[in-house]
């Protein structure tokens, strides 16, 4: 008998199981395949218009800015205008995302657009979120060569196109949409769930951005 056999005998012996696992393996597979969820507080159950509302004054509260265009066209204007606004160059760093790669970067005067995952260097990076939860203002991003995670965490200033219609009022709601979008079983490798920008605090509670990640958030909803 191995030891694995010894420690999960022992575990058996004190959950008093004997017999096969057959019944056990039945139940913890329907229970998979249910994927119950949780409890939704009140908040979260807004129409589709408060979502959106409640979602871009929980981000403004945590320290992002947010701003609303008309669609993915707008999107080269906005971020030059954050550009000039924040003094920083005209290079920005964006994955494979073809609704990033489709929105026309050509219509903004002398723009260096880089493409694939940030080596550290870059001081902007734009990434497409998968969705946004209403309740806490938070982006959910997914890992992959469309949205690398590196653009995430390493660019000094993130900027991040978020589709009104994928915010959700709660969480649970961006679970299940992960699943459907990947398909149950190839879940991405990373989910990266972010509200506001990276901020720590010391042991007298003086806050710090750009501890962990970017010390600036800004976020384009398109309608």
């Amino acid at each position: 008998m191995s030891a694995r056999d010894t420690v999960l005998g022992k575990i058996r012996a004190s959950m008093r199981v004997s017999g096969p696992d057959t019944e056990r393996r039945k139940t913890v597979a329907a229970r998979l395949v249910e994927t119950l969820t949780g409890v939704i507080p009140a908040r979260a159950m807004l129409p589709k218009a408060g979502q959106l509302e409640l979602f871009c004054a929980m981000a403004s509260q945590f320290g992002a800015t947010v701003t609303q265009v008309a669609d993915y066209k707008k999107v080269p204007a906005e971020v030059g205008t954050y550009l000039r606004a924040h003094n920083l160059p005209a290079e920005i760093r964006i994955g494979a995302d073809k609704r990033l790669q489709k929105a026309g970067w050509t219509s903004v005067k002398n723009l260096e657009v880089r493409h694939g995952a940030s080596d550290g260097g870059d001081l902007t990076g734009v990434s497409h979120a998968l969705a946004g939860i209403a309740e806490t203002g938070t982006l959910a991003l997914i890992s992959g060569q469309d949205n690398p995670t590196t653009i995430n965490f390493l660019p000094e200033h993130h900027i991040v196109v978020l589709k009104a219609s994928d915010i959700r009022g709660d969480m649970e709601s961006v679970w299940t949409m992960v699943r459907k979008t990947q398909g149950k079983g190839e879940m991405p490798r990373v989910v990266n769930l972010v509200t506001g920008p990276s901020r720590s605090g010391d042991i007298e509670q003086t806050i710090l951005l750009g501890a962990h990640g970017p010390r600036a958030l800004h976020i384009i909803v398109v309608d």
